[in-house]
């Protein structure tokens, strides 16, 4: 009977894993037709952020009031921090670049991000790397790959460009251009600038992925903690909103696909999502939740090439099979150097302490933690 549960719940975190990529891709989706259809991207991210600090906060008054820690100026000041680099930065500069570009390309580049994650870890002494072993240098190389192929898809947009599946887009997220020979092509549609904008938001990204690590370890709240990241990210939100969202008619809502993108955000990226990959990173570990970060890929390009009429260069494809090469080299390397140095129980990445892993790839403004008690 325990095994067929066991059997149970590792088929659960599967079908997780799946949902949480999907709801990942959705979520690009749903923002860049809002981003198109006028939103601004500072009204999203202050609406966004109200809706997540409403939800959390009670739940993290109520369940952590006895395990929460005393906040001091100091620890205020690093949640701050963390909420301008996680958050606040890396929204704006990746709904600037997903402005210009389109979903496919920004999951194509996030799958980049495990590996900017180990280099920032490396250069900082958090990770080490052992270049005598397989392990170690399955891990560099993997990382430098991944870099590698986002070098590719930002920058080489020549060569062949793939048909698209349909002649017109089922959605209109651009004003269109007929070319000689038929070609539809979107206006104001910048690849590389928009690529190189993705690309920065992930380096912001990891950063913020290590700098979590350091305030959890002092401020050991996780619902807490999100709150406050939110909280605070909603004040700068606003502030910012002061000086580029002074129209009225910006922050006027209707029942439409802005009104979406908001309650998909703050619902199924910020809540649904984000704790089926706590829940999935609980049981197999973080480099499980980070395997299946190529099926958004997959889910949003199909999307693309058949609701926005999308083509793609050869480099594109090219670029994305280098990422997800390297990524699976870094993982594999990084999965052999834990089983090699680490007594993991189950198989699930814990060992007998009270531990904290610091992930390696997600989507979602909450931090993601997994400890055993």
């Amino acid at each position: 009977m325990d095994e067929v549960a066991v059997n149970l719940k590792t088929w659960a975190s599967y079908v997780a894993a799946v949902v949480v990529q999907v709801a990942y891709g959705g979520a690009n989706i749903i923002v860049k037709i809002a981003l198109a259809k006028g939103m601004n991207q500072q009204v999203l991210l202050v609406y966004r952020h109200v809706l997540a600090v409403l939800l959390l906060a009670p739940f993290a008054y109520v369940l952590e009031r006895k395990q929460r820690p005393p906040l001091s100026f100091w620890v205020m000041v690093k949640i701050f921090v963390l909420a301008s680099i996680g958050i606040t930065i890396h929204l704006n500069v990746f709904y600037a670049g997903l402005g210009y570009t389109s979903p496919t390309v920004a999951h194509a580049l996030s799958n980049a991000s495990p590996a900017l994650t180990f280099l920032v870890a490396v250069l900082i002494r958090m990770e080490k790397v052992e270049t005598g072993s397989a392990r170690g240098r399955a891990k560099l190389g993997g990382a430098f790959t991944c870099i590698a192929g986002s070098l590719i898809f930002t920058f080489w947009k020549g060569g062949y460009l793939f048909k698209s599946i349909l002649e017109r887009p089922l959605i209109h997220v651009h004003e269109y251009d007929t070319k000689a020979g038929g070609t539809v092509v979107p206006k104001h549609r910048n690849w590389m600038k928009g690529s190189a904008l993705i690309l920065t938001s992930n380096i912001t990204w990891c950063t913020w992925l290590i700098f979590q690590g350091i305030v959890y370890k002092i401020y050991p709240a996780p619902l807490s903690l999100n709150a406050l990241v939110c909280l605070f990210a909603l004040l700068q939100s606003s502030f910012l909103a002061i000086f580029f969202c002074r129209d009225p008619a910006l922050w006027r809502l209707e029942w439409d696909v802005q009104l979406l993108a908001i309650i998909y955000s703050g619902l199924v990226t910020s809540l649904l999502a984000n704790n089926l990959q706590i829940w999935c990173i609980s049981i197999n570990g973080p480099v499980f939740a980070a395997m299946f970060s190529p099926l958004s890929l997959v889910f949003v390009a199909i999307f693309s090439a058949i609701a926005f009429a999308e083509r793609l260069h050869l480099g594109s494809v090219m670029g994305a099979f280098v990422i997800i090469v390297g990524l699976y080299c870094m993982l594999w390397g990084k999965r052999a150097d834990n089983l090699a140095t680490e007594p993991f129980k189950n198989g699930k990445g814990f060992d007998g302490d009270d531990t904290m892993q610091i992930p390696e790839t997600t989507n979602s403004p909450l931090p993601i933690t997994s400890e055993r008690k």
